[in-house]
């Protein structure tokens, strides 16, 4: 979706009042009062001038991202979160959304406990709880009351912050400063801290674009006041930081910059200046999160994020949908933040929540662009490789402030995210996450061009089971073997006259929800042919994407006397298309046992023989038959064949790795038939080689036969190998 135009409505705040303003604000914040001395006396002019550029530039890339999804789709309430939950999934926007929502509501109480201990130096004789409790009270009220209000109040912080400029401006140099800048810049390292170390203390004082973006559901035109407030608040802020330690260096020495947080104030025209600009700081930077933290819980619980029980929270007052409960509940756990006034451990890990942010927001952009879906079309557009500078910029950023706050935040966004992941929320919105897997899948398919060779054969199961809940065990069979890495389609022929596009839509839709529920990972695929049989060749004919086909049909059993002409044609046209078919004669009474014992009845290493030993062994080190013993079985006629068969099939199946067991059985007389069933009686599963296709009319005397010699053996698998590959080698 594009932007909406700038005309789109008369009411919501603009530019500069509901981006520019408290972005700015909350740039212009407490470090570039107390610590920017600190910063220059300690890198000097050359080292501040990179950090400020570089810490900017990181913010910068960030902001192109923004401008490039906020003029795609519009934004609407949440902020960050919304562009991230429309982008990368709701699991991916909740994990970021909830600890950015915690972090902004905490924020409030570590800005007005920030202006609580600046008031209480100036004025000792206040209780520095009781003024964060009453500077709490007061942004909140001036938030529940609208978000113009507290804007208008936001312009009266930036006049005092403008003044406090300006009288730096006007400002002279200290009695004991060096007035050379290049003298004033020289920096003892014995006594000073690291680039880094100053770039980590540094760079939280550009991190404030959020406070913009978060008023997006208040803003007359989204699209476009985003993206411009946000840079322009970037590019001024950027120019006010670099002009600021050319004034430091010329007024102040080295050893004061250092020393004394509030250099600021005796370098300037008039001191207290500087204490307005300190108050309103912290005040712009409280207000900020008070207006942006409730509604990011607002559109966090409208779309359902948030646990049932709180809801509510999504509820809107007025005609502006005001935040009004949410912003109460953020009251409140501010309120318990002030009075804990704990927030040494805290405060870290809120700074890695929002570069948290920064980065997924760089990657979100980043991946749009690289996908190159026909539905991005920013009217500001920005190259991926840009946006993944940025991600990477901020994850480095990351670790060099604080490795640990770094590890914890990270963590606790991941279990966010799967936590939501198991709540299998839906979403009414497409996201990226599908033209991801769309590009990964189209690669892998050109890449597959040639036919699979041994070393990497798996068997790609197309299951004939028609209705799941009749034929169960097959799909349980097929989930078993494919170990959730290989494809499995279920796959069922309607028949008749009255089959519509409508039904067979909408039956492949609920086939889906079934499986999920039974936790089984497989296609679906449902075909109109004339009768099952014809259905059948068509799907093993047409059903596939290069050489991304199944490989192997499952399909069950039948007795019925006139199917068994159109059956056994089936099986044969498989055949004659190479792939492989296990016909599975399912044993009613005993089904699959314990899933203890798997009887393959050895015919040779090639075709047959080799396919059923990788079957078996598939089969027993899945989930539901894991620990089982698969058992090689073979017959011979006397007894000294046995000791030399015996001795062969070991090897084999040494060499093969599968720790099935050999089992030579001398048939004294006694007929293959006899002995199957007399040794297969007490295991649960058995595979037996089947006869290739001759003629028609043969095979299905051949296949009748075939069930008939079977009868009363436990569930069977009948293997007939007709893949162009040489099972031999798969095994060795």
């Amino acid at each position: 979706m594009s932007a909406p135009s700038s005309t789109e409505s008369s009411d919501g705040l603009s530019t500069f009042g509901g981006v520019f303003t408290p972005s700015i604000l909350t740039i212009l914040g407490v470090i570039m009062y107390l610590r920017f001395g600190w910063v220059v006396g300690n890198v000097g002019l050359a080292g501040t001038l990179a950090i400020v550029t570089l810490s900017t530039g990181i913010t910068f890339l960030t902001g192109l991202s923004i401008a490039s999804i906020a003029t795609d789709q519009r934004v609407k309430g949440g902020g960050a979160y919304y562009m991230i939950s429309r982008s990368l999934g709701i699991e991916a926007g909740g994990a970021v959304g909830i600890p950015l929502y915690l972090a902004q509501a905490l924020s409030v109480a570590l800005y007005t406990i920030g202006f609580a201990e600046s008031v209480v130096n100036v004025f000792p004789a206040l209780d520095e709880k009781l003024v964060a409790l009453v500077t709490t009270a007061a942004v909140t009220v001036l938030a529940l009351k609208s978000a113009q209000a507290a804007i208008r109040a936001q312009y009266v912080i930036m006049v005092a912050i403008g003044l406090s400029l300006i009288s730096l401006v006007l400002g002279s140099p200290t009695e004991s400063a060096t007035v050379s800048a290049t003298a004033a810049s020289a920096v003892d390292p014995e006594n000073t801290a690291g680039f880094w170390v100053v770039f980590a203390v540094f760079f939280p004082a550009v991190t404030g674009i959020m406070a913009g973006v978060n008023m997006s559901g208040d803003l007359k035109d989204p699209g476009k006041s985003i993206p411009y407030g946000t840079l322009a608040a970037i590019g001024v802020g950027y120019v006010i930081y670099m002009a600021i330690p050319f004034l430091l260096v010329s007024r102040a020495s080295t050893g004061e910059l250092i020393a004394d947080p509030l250099i600021m104030r005796k370098i300037s025209f008039w001191g207290d200046a500087i204490i307005m600009g300190v108050w309103g700081a912290t005040l712009s930077s409280a207000v900020g999160s008070i207006l942006g933290a409730p509604r990011v819980l607002q559109a966090l619980a409208r779309d359902g994020v948030l646990p049932p029980m709180m809801r509510f929270l999504g509820q809107g007052s007025g005609a502006d949908d005001e935040p009004r409960i949410g912003t109460a509940f953020t009251f409140a756990l501010a309120v318990i933040t002030v009075i804990l006034a704990d927030l040494n451990i805290v405060a870290p890990i809120l700074t890695m929540f929002f570069l948290t942010t920064y980065g997924v927001l760089n990657i979100t952009a980043g991946l749009e662009r690289f996908l190159g879906n026909p539905s991005f079309r920013p009217k500001f557009r920005v190259h991926w490789m840009f946006s993944l500078i940025g991600a990477v910029g901020c994850t480095i950023v990351m670790f060099l402030i604080n490795a640990a706050a770094t590890g914890a935040a990270i963590t606790i966004v991941l279990v966010i995210y799967f936590w939501l992941e198991r709540q299998e929320l839906r979403s009414a919105w497409g996201d990226v996450r599908t033209g991801i897997w769309f590009n990964l899948t189209r690669t892998g398919l050109l890449r597959l061009r040639n036919r699979t060779d041994a070393k990497n054969w798996r068997p790609h199961l197309l299951v004939l089971s028609g209705a799941p809940t009749r034929r169960w065990h097959l799909i349980d069979l097929a989930s078993s073997l494919s170990h959730n890495r290989a494809l499995v389609t279920i796959s069922s022929v309607l028949t008749g006259s009255r089959v519509t596009s409508n039904r067979i839509e909408s039956m492949s839709s609920s086939l889906y929800e079934y499986l999920d529920k039974q936790g089984v990972q497989a296609l679906v695929r449902i075909v109109h042919a004339d009768d099952a049989f014809s259905g059948a060749v068509q799907l093993m004919t047409t059903y596939g994407l290069g050489t991304l086909v199944p490989n192997t049909v499952l399909v069950g059993a039948t007795e019925r006397q006139e199917a068994l002409p159109g059956y056994c044609d089936m099986i044969a046209r498989f055949h004659a298309g190479h792939r492989n078919t296990l016909i599975v004669r399912h044993n009613e009474q005993r089904g699959f046992g314990a899933r203890r014992n798997i009887d393959v009845w050895w015919g040779g290493r090639k075709g047959n023989g080799a396919l059923m030993v990788i079957l078996s062994w598939l089969l027993s080190t899945s989930l539901e038959w894991r620990g089982s013993r698969v058992t090689v079985k073979m017959v011979v006629p006397t007894e000294s064949a046995r000791v030399g068969a015996r001795a062969n099939l070991e090897n084999i199946l040494h060499a093969a790795r599968t720790n099935a067991v050999a089992e030579v059985i001398n048939s004294e007389g006694r007929s293959f038939w006899d002995i199957i069933r007399e040794s297969s009686a007490s295991a649960d599963l058995v595979f037996l080689g089947m006869a290739e296709p001759s003629e028609e009319a043969e095979y299905a005397s051949y296949y009748a036969q075939l069930q008939e010699l079977t009868r009363g053996l436990p569930t069977t698998v009948f293997t007939l190998a007709a893949e162009e590959l040489e099972f031999g080698e798969v095994i060795m």
